[in-house]
């Protein structure tokens, strides 16, 4: 398979499935198509004529192809991408990998011992706006983290199978943890309902970690205007990504705290618009999932990695049935980051 395209199957013809259906079909790669909803298989089936198309996720599991991409709803992650790696296929699944961390760790060890490709549908770790900003980062251009805060908001796409927290927060998650380089030592987290008592459409998230950085997540499916903005500030410089902008989506701010006879005076200079790759974020994660599975490689976002988000998740989660109480991720040490 290593001189040849992996061969791809997409599962999940929905909101976000289409798109994986679009750019697996100008990779090459799709073969077939499933869904259980016979109007969104048969409008995804005539987009991609001469793919073979069923309703079965059994005939995906049984036809010849070397991978299976998981676009279905949350709560069928686990079982699907059980399924797909007990039948010997490559895996990618969007996320959250799972619902719950022990079923998450044990799709990572079956991935393991069968010597299959487990990635995750992490996106924003493939947005050119998130590598540059990790450079910058990584520089220490900003100084030492002092804190972080992410908004993800918009009107619409509520769901009923996991609350606005496991839909939406996943993604800031990873990325905050990524910023950082380790996972929190302590999470607390509130969450609203006004749609259904049992599902929250609404949570604010708070992380700390060992290292004294601070950040807090809020995400809403009720709010007037879509917001995607991650704000970094550090002791020299802050940055700013602000995914929702047409231009300037990333930011660099020559903005401080300098202190005057023992005063803390503001500090403000000029910003700078940074330059990033004009790239589709998703063609780069579809890219390299077939990398990995043609070259055996482990994904940039990987089952394990994604582990470390449902920790997270879980214990944000936990706090929110808490009331808000302060909460340890779900394994006693803080794992930090290679």
């Amino acid at each position: 398979m290593t001189n040849m395209l992996p061969r791809v199957a997409v599962v999940g013809c929905g909101y976000w499935g289409r798109n994986l259906v679009r750019t697996f079909s100008s990779l090459g790669a799709l073969r077939w198509l499933c869904d259980s909803d016979p109007v969104a298989l048969e409008q995804q089936a005539r987009l991609v004529p001469g793919i073979r198309a069923t309703a079965r996720f059994d005939d995906v599991l049984n036809a010849e192809v070397d991978a299976v991409v998981l676009a279905a709803p949350a709560a069928l992650h686990y079982d699907g991408a059980r399924a797909a790696l007990l039948a010997g296929k490559d895996v990618f699944v969007e996320k959250p990998l799972a619902l719950r961390y022990e079923d998450g760790a044990q799709l990572v060890e079956l991935a393991r011992t069968r010597n299959r490709v487990l990635m995750v549908g992490h996106i924003l770790q493939y947005h050119p706006a998130i590598e540059r900003l990790k450079e910058v980062v990584a520089a220490g251009e900003l100084g030492p983290l002092w804190y972080l805060y992410s908004n993800r908001l918009n009107l619409g796409r509520v769901r009923r199978e996991e609350n606005i927290l496991w839909s939406f927060a996943p993604h800031d998650i990873a990325v905050i943890m990524d910023l950082v380089g380790r996972e929190p030592e302590l999470v607390s987290a509130i969450g609203s309902q006004h749609l259904r008592p049992d599902v929250a459409d609404t949570t604010v998230t708070n992380l700390r970690f060992s290292n004294g950085v601070a950040a807090h997540i809020f995400v809403s499916w009720l709010h007037p205007y879509k917001e995607q903005r991650l704000v970094i500030v550090g002791e020299r410089k802050m940055a700013v990504f602000n995914d929702a902008s047409a231009t300037g989506k990333l930011r660099l701010y020559d903005k401080g705290i300098d202190w005057q006879d023992g005063v803390p005076v503001a500090r403000h200079d000029a910003d700078t618009v940074l330059e990033i790759a004009d790239a589709e974020p998703l063609l780069r994660e579809c890219e390299h999932f077939l990398e990995c599975v043609s070259q055996r490689g482990i994904p940039r976002t990987s089952g394990a990695s994604a582990l470390s988000v449902l920790r997270v998740l879980e214990a944000s989660q936990r706090s929110m049935d808490q009331g808000g109480q302060p909460v340890l991720p779900n394994e006693q040490a803080v794992r930090t980051f290679a």
